[in-house]
């Protein structure tokens, strides 16, 4: 026993009570420089949050997530059944086949976790006998075990799974000019940072290639850019109602393709209200539509012309040409599909016949020649005729916003992915931009269109003016 202190009896050689007592100050001392810096931590995260979100997160936030995952990656497993076993669940007893669950379960193996700046993405080996589809179904579990917003399973690449963990939802966080356009890296040829008019950099001279055809105009569900590419659709429908941003999502595509070496056409038959914002731009300009019919068969002609200019040099598509050969892609935008398909009158049947006649041929033909079609509408419908479905089956590329009613959905999205009907339809009306569109991979998903401000379009506009190419047959809409 120790003198002075009943009944203690130290279990280490040599540590007796005043020794202990004489390590108080430091033990004291330690604990409040423990407690300064927790709470000079957790000032500084507090701070970041608000004025740095991308610093806090790559600070603090990612190394919490990271911890989350490793802590609870053996309990997920267990509970949502995504193990699997290092020896087989039947075995023969005499004459016997018994079956059993496996005593040893062999977890995934978790690697590759990164920090993004909509949270992070991380990759799942897979042990032989393992498909991905229970980790498809595992997805919710693994939001609610991780505190995020959702995380989207990949598995597209035999043998792993890969994960992308969204801390928010990238389609409903407040959209600013600034943030949106610099959030990813937009394609080399017109990166735009903080306000898009000082970043664009005319290419005069450029001679076209596939990139250019790329615009990123938003952001998706996954956390990916929003990119609407002509090379792997290069047809698009656009429906959308008043206010849902079908306008803001055109807006953006041009603020793009305006940089690039692309000649961009206009057919606005209300009068040019629409597209009349982008008319310094645009090689021309149809208001009406007898403009439109001329325009659309001018356009036609040039596809016949760079038909014989393939033939001649042995190529199947305008990209197998020399350089100095080939033509400039072709953007044709067609705003309200209805008012080339509506008529009033025998002269108006013709007129629209003439008019809808040339935008099929040139969905048909165009794709090889760098003749690309945008069309929208606030709906369309079987009532538009029958060539309205042939222009449709057309256009591989399908963006559906919100919309007024059910037939617009289908004729837009039904034909291709049927399960994407009610997810369009159930679209927020208070939430504009927001939109079920076709991506390259991942059949249908979510995404939401980034907003330019008038300001900042009249600017971009004026910017790349003078880069508005002269297409044969056609009158630029200034002249």
């Amino acid at each position: 026993m120790t003198p002075g202190f009943p009944g203690f009896a130290p279990e280490f050689p040599g540590v007796t009570l005043e020794r202990i007592q004489s390590w108080l100050p430091t033990i004291v001392t330690a604990a409040v420089v423990l407690g300064a810096v927790i709470v000079a931590l957790v000032v500084v995260s507090r701070l970041l949050r608000r004025l740095a979100p991308r610093v806090h997160w790559y600070l603090f936030g990612f190394p919490l997530l990271r911890t989350r995952m490793r802590r609870s990656w053996r309990h997920l497993c267990l509970n949502a059944d995504l193990t699997g076993t290092d020896r087989p669940t039947t075995e023969q007893l005499g004459p016997l086949l018994v079956r059993g669950r496996p005593i040893m379960p062999v977890l995934p193996l978790l690697r590759r976790i990164r920090p993004r700046s909509f949270g992070a993405t991380a990759v799942i080996l897979l042990h032989p006998g393992q498909v991905p589809e229970p980790f498809v179904n595992a997805a919710e579990a693994m939001a609610h075990a991780w505190g995020v917003h959702a995380v989207r399973v990949d598995a597209r690449r035999r043998g792993r799974v890969r994960l992308t963990i969204l801390t928010a939802d990238p389609l409903t966080a407040k959209r600013t000019e600034a943030a949106t356009w610099a959030t990813g890296p937009p394609l080399k040829e017109a990166a735009m940072t903080s306000r898009p008019s000082e970043a664009i950099e005319p290419l005069a001279s450029a001679v076209a290639v596939p990139a250019d055809l790329a615009a990123d105009v938003g952001q998706r569900e996954d956390g990916q850019r929003w990119v609407v590419d002509l090379v792997t659709f290069p047809h698009w429908l656009i429906t959308g109602a008043t206010q849902s941003g079908k306008s803001t999502l055109i807006n953006a595509a041009v603020a793009r393709w305006a940089a690039r070496p692309v000649a961009l056409v206009g057919i606005d038959c209300k009068g040019g209200m629409e597209l009349a914002p982008h008319a310094p731009r645009l090689s021309a300009l149809a208001t009406d539509r007898a403009e439109a019919a001329d325009i659309l068969a001018a356009l036609v002609a040039e596809t016949q012309r760079r038909m014989g200019l393939c033939r001649q040099h042995g190529a199947r598509n305008i990209w197998q040409l020399p350089p100095d050969a080939r033509p400039v892609p072709v953007v044709v935008i067609v705003d309200e599909l209805a008012e080339l398909y509506l008529v009033a009158s025998r002269a108006d049947k013709d007129e629209a016949l003439r008019a809808t006649t040339n935008l099929l041929r040139l969905a048909q033909l165009g794709a090889a020649l760098g003749v690309h079609v945008i069309v929208a509408g606030q709906r369309v419908g079987s009532d538009f005729g029958p060539g309205v479905t042939a222009l449709r089956a057309q256009l591989a590329g399908r963006i559906c916003l919100r919309v007024n009613d059910e037939e617009t959905v289908k004729m837009t999205l039904g034909d291709l992915y049927p399960d994407a009907v009610d997810a369009a339809q159930q679209i927020d009306p208070a939430v504009k931009g927001i939109a079920v569109t076709t991506a390259d991979e991942a059949g249908w998903i979510r995404a939401r269109s980034v907003y330019l401000s008038p300001e900042e379009l009249a600017a971009v506009i004026a910017a790349t003016a003078h880069l508005a190419p002269r297409l044969p047959g056609l009158t630029p809409p200034d002249a």
